[in-house]
């Protein structure tokens, strides 16, 4: 059994670790709060936009636009967006864990990466995969300019060709115990025949001008949606992993404090027996 100063100086670690996972866990709530709140009100933006330009595109002429060029696939741009930090339990082990089942499935000379967060930028980097851009430190100054900037740079490198498609895989936020992994198809936009209207609509100017004036404001809106999601997603999961932490904290500070006791009760004992021990000597 270890000695009471080893079991004190345990349970002063573990309360030490306590405060600080409870510390993270406020920190991660107060966070949580307002990434949810940009979050919402930036869904039924996006939403509608999507909707507007899926209804319109097949009257389009693909010729019309490059974004709506549809090639036979050879090379994959794959943007995975994960967190800087970790931490957050199973937040970016998910998001690499597909990417990396994605990647194999393409082939990894068949990919060009695109990475959000400093946990996919380390893990890929490490094992040498192709990286064409990596971007962290930005999200507690997150806005819709770094979804802007982060945007064209994926859409450059469909329009020079160097891809002919473009996935985005990141976690959807549900609620605060659920976040949804998603893999989508960001470029090149297409349609299916469920998503056409009857509708008889007469537009001004015409669909093609239309279409050419929303999507690039479209593709910037939808990157802005990954971001804001898995923010909210990375605070969630952080906020739970904390939480846990600190329960279990309490739980090995509350059985080391029982060790203790026995311990102590113990050493007490040994003492008093040592003691009578010795007082019986003396009488012999």
């Amino acid at each position: 059994m270890a000695n009471l100063k080893d079991i004190r100086n345990r349970i002063k670690s573990v309360s030490s670790i306590q405060q600080v996972t409870k510390a993270m866990k406020m920190v991660a709530a107060a966070k949580l709060r307002k990434s949810q709140e940009r979050m919402e009100q930036a869904r039924p933006y996006a939403l509608h936009l999507q909707q507007v330009i899926q209804n319109l595109l097949p009257d389009v002429e693909p010729a019309s636009l490059p974004l709506l060029d549809v090639r036979d696939v050879k090379r994959t741009a794959l943007v995975i967006v994960s967190s800087d930090r970790g931490l957050a339990g199973s937040f970016n082990t998910n998001i690499i864990k597909k990417a990396h089942a994605e990647i194999d499935k393409l082939g990894k000379e068949n990919v060009d990466l695109f990475c959000i967060g400093k946990k996919s930028r380390d893990f890929f980097k490490r094992r040498d995969y192709p990286i064409v851009e990596e971007h962290t430190d930005f999200w507690n100054e997150l806005s819709f300019e770094h979804a802007i900037k982060f945007g064209n740079g994926i859409i450059s490198h469909f329009l020079s060709r160097e891809v002919d498609a473009v996935h985005v895989i990141y976690n959807e936020f549900k609620n605060v115990a659920v976040q949804i992994l998603r893999h989508e198809i960001l470029l090149p936009l297409t349609f299916t025949d469920e998503q056409q209207v009857a509708a008889d609509r007469i537009y001004e100017p015409s669909k093609d001008e239309i279409v050419r004036s929303l999507v690039p404001r479209h593709l910037n809106v939808q990157m802005w949606k990954y971001l804001l999601e898995s923010y909210a997603s990375e605070q969630a999961a952080r906020m739970v992993a904390m939480e846990n932490a600190t329960e279990n904290a309490g739980e090995m500070i509350s059985d080391l404090t029982l060790e203790f006791n026995k311990a102590r009760q113990a050493a007490i004992t040994t003492e008093m027996l040592e003691i009578v021990s010795g007082a019986e000597a003396l009488k012999d």
